[in-house]
């Protein structure tokens, strides 16, 4: 069974986000990069399922600027054992990415595609329902465990009520939550490995994919910052800052 997994570089989550001083968008200049932390947990999955004698092959795959490459070598020092890089320095929306996926798993002819369940720079949490459209593939999302068996895949989800499981049919695209397992760290050995493991370069042309932005944003702002907080003298006082200052009664 081969595994494709998407993995991409975004700000690192201990690191304030700034927005531009000309509100067009985030600071990237001289900020520390990461892979996004839901597409690490979707990494350990598929390596987990190699190392269990269920994948055969774990290939990773990115989208973006050059520098992406250096996310690519993250997952091979992890496990995976090749890359897949398409180059362009398009801003890439949700629905560009699905179908730079589509015409990679047309290629490659994985068994399974697993993505993280959102990006935490645009939070979207839309390409992995997407690409199963596109592929006409059944989509197991936010899953919590997934188990592989007699060619069928079982998936954990939480829901609002408690846990639902779900029977899917291979091939299938899976999204990961949080509590699908915890990421490895990559060892020195296998980060030296990393550097000499296949790294394939695509264009969205190379491809015959139209990367072309469908959204424009037209501002950036940050959030307003938090008002402190206030003592009332009684029951009476917090009912009326509560109904003619906060508006929620």
């Amino acid at each position: 069974m081969k595994v494709v997994v998407a993995v991409k570089r975004v700000i690192d989550y201990n690191v304030k986000v700034r927005v531009k001083n000309d509100e067009s968008g985030i600071e990237t200049v001289n900020v520390k990069m990461s892979m996004n932390p839901f597409d690490e947990i979707a990494v350990e999955e598929a390596i987990r399922l190699h190392e269990a004698g269920i994948a055969t092959e774990v290939i990773a795959v990115s989208l973006g600027e050059a520098k992406c490459a250096e996310t690519i070598r993250t997952a091979l020092a992890m496990g995976a054992d090749r890359g897949i890089h398409v180059k362009t320095d398009e801003e890439l929306q949700p629905l560009a990415v699905a179908k730079l996926l589509k015409a990679i798993c047309e290629k490659e002819k994985p068994d399974m595609v697993i993505v993280g369940k959102q990006a935490i720079d645009d939070d979207c949490s839309q390409t992995g329902q997407m690409l199963a459209a596109l592929m006409g593939w059944a989509q197991g999302t936010f899953a919590s465990k997934v188990e592989i068996n007699d060619g069928k895949a079982q998936i954990t989800r939480e829901i609002d009520g408690g846990l639902e499981t779900v029977e899917l049919s291979m091939p299938i695209v899976v999204t990961t939550d949080l509590r699908l397992n915890e990421p490895r760290y990559a060892s020195l050995p296998n980060i030296m490995k990393a550097k000499k493991k296949q790294i394939d370069e695509y264009s969205p042309e190379d491809l015959n994919i139209d990367a072309t932005p469908r959204l424009k944003t037209l501002r950036v702002d940050e959030p307003p910052p938090r008002k402190g907080g206030g003592k009332v003298a009684d029951v009476a006082e917090l009912v009326d800052k509560l109904k003619n200052e906060a508006g929620v009664i």
